[in-house]
């Protein structure tokens, strides 16, 4: 059977029945297999390999499938419902265009597209004084691509741009270049020659981040010849490095764009993962203190339909000439109208705050958790709620298939875990979790260590 990341095999599991959990199956329930195997015939294996289980309904930060299990979700289906799963206010929208009925628009101008953009702008700091709308975050990744490029055009720059070793934007070509993996780049059949990757600042890389910045920016000027007066038009970088949730430095990005604007080059965030509350700020670069020009959001935008948005100043985002910069689903009303409610619950129901607030509590209780396996956890990455933990023993080795069981063990005890395929656990709830349901969570995790080492 394809998608053999997790078990197919029934294992009759403890079962369990707390206030937020419930596992009455054996796991993989029996009776789902035919219907994964059904999946797994039809459709591309590279959508396989997630936990085997199958959704029949998420509501808050619970996930229940038809059998009567249930899970409590540290995921957000990979950070997407910060506002909670089926939110009430993004259902009540929805349902009033279902209603009208409106489904779609084009690119031709709607109620809830004006309401939306009008929103969003008054809300989000001011220096982003208008939004591109579009469908997948690999989109909003490309469009930075190409404003960066068409704003060096219009000033007489080269197109150069530097992205981060191990940063991921996206799948699609242009945003692929910009992944700092070479093995993701290969399947291209060449490098962009005008793309360029600074090794990303680890806490394990570096004494002083301020010359860790100026000492690699120095030998990729040189190895490659550049003239950033010239040559360079901008900055792309993860508000965190996804993998591990590990944030810069903040004196390093200071001095990377007190560089960018020292020789006129574009800074550009990307916010998939960090964006719409999910660090206890409305968007991760703000931990930072700085002014990007760009912002690249997508994920916990829309709290499940497909909606992402670029984010910058009229001078950028009107480069562009009329209809050449468009999509077929850009913008319709559904996804402006999920996007509103989606804004309206982070600001209004106090999800930022509680975002803020239940992060102390989730890095406190992930602290004792790497003080109480010092051997096994090296790292406890992140901010608000996002956290990373990285295991590695004692000679720094890389302890995936630990990883790999603590993530099943928690789902057969219905905790659902960011599985990463790498040395770390990703942690990221909905963003109106409860304490109470926050700390089972790391109880189990705590369980599901313990019985794995």
């Amino acid at each position: 059977m394809a998608g053999k990341g997790f078990s197919h095999i029934p294992t009759k599991v403890k079962f369990v029945k707390t206030k937020y959990r419930s596992i009455k199956t054996s796991l993989p329930v029996p009776e789902s297999l035919p219907l994964l195997k059904k999946m797994y015939d039809l459709e591309s294996r590279s959508m396989h390999g997630q936990y085997p289980m199958i959704w029949d309904k998420a509501e808050s930060f619970q996930v229940h499938d038809r059998w009567g299990n249930t899970w409590i979700d540290f995921t957000s289906t990979i950070f997407v419902a910060n506002a909670g799963h089926s939110n009430e206010r993004v259902l009540n929208r929805i349902r009033n265009l279902i209603d009208k009925p409106l489904l779609h628009t084009y690119t031709y101008p709607s109620q809830e597209r004006i309401d939306y953009l009008e929103y969003l702008i008054e809300r989000t700091p001011p220096n982003f004084e208008k939004a591109f709308l579009l469908s997948a975050g690999t989109e909003a990744t490309e469009a930075a691509l190409k404003l960066m490029r068409l704003n060096a055009k219009k000033t007489g720059k080269k197109g150069g741009i530097i992205s981060f070793h191990g940063a991921y934007h996206g799948r699609t070509l242009g945003a692929q270049t910009m992944t700092g993996s070479e093995s993701a780049r290969d399947w291209i059949g060449y490098q962009d020659p005008n793309i360029f990757y600074l090794p990303f600042p680890y806490p394990w890389a570096y004494e002083d981040p301020k010359e860790f910045f100026n000492e690699t920016i120095e030998d990729l000027l040189e190895k490659y010849e550049i003239n950033p007066k010239t040559d360079l038009c901008g900055f792309i970088l993860e508000s965190f490095q996804g993998w591990g949730a590990i944030f810069y430095p903040n004196e390093y990005i200071a001095e990377l764009f007190a560089f960018a604007k020292k020789y006129n080059i574009l800074t550009a965030f990307d916010e998939m993962q960090a964006g719409f509350g999910r660090t206890g700020e409305l968007f991760g670069y703000e931990h930072y203190g700085v002014t990007p020009d760009l912002i690249c959001c997508g994920k916990g935008a829309s709290s499940g339909l497909p909606l992402s948005l670029v984010l910058g100043s009229k001078n950028i985002m009107d480069i562009p000439d009329i209809g050449s910069m468009s999509s077929t689903h850009s913008a319709n009303p559904l996804v402006c109208a999920a996007g509103h409610a989606t804004l309206e619950a982070l600001y209004e129901d106090n999800l930022i705050k509680n975002s803020f607030f239940l992060g102390k509590v989730l890095h406190i209780e992930l602290s004792k958790l790497k003080k109480k396996f010092s051997g096994y956890i090296k790292y406890v990455n992140g901010k608000g709620l996002i956290a990373a933990i990285i295991f590695q023993d004692d000679n720094n080795t890389p302890l995936v298939e630990l990883c790999n069981s603590i993530c099943e063990k928690a789902f057969q005890r219905g905790l659902l875990l960011v599985h990463t395929g790498r040395e770390s656990i990703k942690i990221a709830p909905p963003l109106n979790i409860t304490e109470e349901a926050l700390i089972e969570g790391i109880e189990v995790i705590e369980e599901c260590i313990k019985d794995s080492i």
